[in-house]
């Protein structure tokens, strides 16, 4: 095995490495999480990408009571959504308006994030088919990143799909009793990190349901260790292929990151995936999320439709934004504005192939995904609702 790293002058393969960082990651729990009080959550109209975006989002923050506690004088990492294939546009439009996180919304945050007093700020993305620098990948989507590295002094980017900068992994563990798979090794980016943002695009996903801000954070996992071409003595030198094994359980992840709690357990996808979304956010906390609803796709979080679903990617303009201090209220508000029932759970829409990710995150202790229980501010629910299921 290739050195990976030093220590005390002794030469470390990967293997090794990984095992020395090992030690428990104790992430702080996200505050919301731990409060009697109904989490927060903003939702506004938010018509255009462009200028349109700093007031509306300004405004959201302090309806959420203000950004600075959260921010000042701290390095906030912020996981974006740029789901692969990087070169595909949904007819001529680019991802952006599909798919991926809008860099008018990336760059705005970026900048409110600076004006709170953020020390530094890290774009995050890990993607499946390269490792190449993060602001390539942009370039590749049509955007220049030196408008979102610009927005604020101090401000980074990484393709976290392997090591990335970074000399080792570092390993997260799950708090509490883990569904599927006890914790996960991860780029050093998300753990030298204060704060941690998810932000995400509204959209529907082929298998979940929803693609929101907690299916977001599945991302933060290597694809060099959970990707298709994993190694299996150790983490693959460079990431490719999706994280299938999430999904079905066809093998492990390698050595000598954490095994799967029961390997005897269900392989339905619809089983695996939404408890290893819960998985993955008891590991790693999320302090901040963020829907950008102003334009997106239904029926898919990426280029294609299952088979036999009768469901076709329509873009779509339901003109919203949302944040909120905690990812389950977040994304149970995204999922009313989408025209369905948090509280369903499978085989109920939009949770007729898997079971609600909602519901298990909030039986993790996660957050509440009932209405009733969020404490809503910015435009009236009732007036951002936009269907998706009635796009055809």
């Amino acid at each position: 095995m290739k050195p990976h790293a030093m220590d005390s002058g002794r030469v470390l393969t990967r293997r090794q490495a990984i095992a020395a960082a090992a030690g428990p990651y104790l992430a702080a729990v996200a505050p919301s999480a731990l409060a009697s009080s109904p989490p927060l959550v903003s939702a506004a109209r938010c018509a255009s990408y462009g200028e349109a975006v700093m007031p509306v989002l300004r405004k959201m923050f302090e309806q959420l009571g203000g950004i600075g506690s959260l921010v000042a004088g701290k390095t906030v990492a912020v996981k974006i959504n740029m789901e692969s294939p990087l070169r595909e546009r949904t007819g001529f439009r680019p991802a952006w308006y599909s798919r991926w996180t809008h860099p008018d919304v990336i760059r705005a945050a970026v900048a409110l994030f600076a004006e709170a007093g953020a020390k530094r700020i890290r774009i995050l993305e890990s993607s499946c088919e390269d490792d190449h620098p993060l602001e390539e990948n942009f370039i590749l989507g049509g955007w220049d990143p030196d408008k979102i590295l610009k927005a604020a002094p101090n401000v980074e980017m990484e393709n976290t799909a392997g090591l990335g900068y970074g000399k080792r992994y570092h390993r997260i563990e799950v708090k509490g009793k883990p569904y599927i798979y006890p914790g996960f090794d991860v780029n050093h980016s998300y753990v030298e990190c204060d704060v941690m943002v998810s932000m995400a695009k509204l959209k529907e996903h082929r298998l979940l349901g929803l693609a929101l801000t907690m299916e977001n954070m599945l991302g933060i996992t290597p694809v060099t260790i959970y990707g298709e071409s994993a190694g299996y003595e150790e983490p693959a030198l460079r990431p490719y292929g999706r994280r299938t094994m999430f999904e079905t359980g066809y093998r492990q992840p390698s050595e000598p990151s954490p095994k799967e709690v029961d390997p005897h357990s269900p392989r339905d996808p619809g089983y695996r995936l939404p408890r290893v979304i819960a998985d993955v956010l008891r590991a790693r906390p999320v302090h901040l999320a963020i829907l950008d609803g102003i334009e997106t796709q239904t029926a898919s979080e990426t280029v294609t439709v299952e088979p036999g679903l009768g469901r076709k990617i329509r873009l779509v303009q339901p003109g919203v934004l949302i944040a909120g201090l905690n990812p389950v209220a977040t994304d149970a508000v995204g999922a009313a504005v989408m025209g369905f029932d948090p509280l369903a759970d499978r085989p109920k829409p939009p949770f007729e192939r898997a079971d609600s990710f909602l519901r298990l995150a909030e039986e993790a202790g996660l957050g509440p995904r009932d209405l009733s229980k969020i404490a809503l501010r910015g435009d009236p629910l009732k007036d951002l609702r936009f269907s998706f299921r009635e796009q055809l």
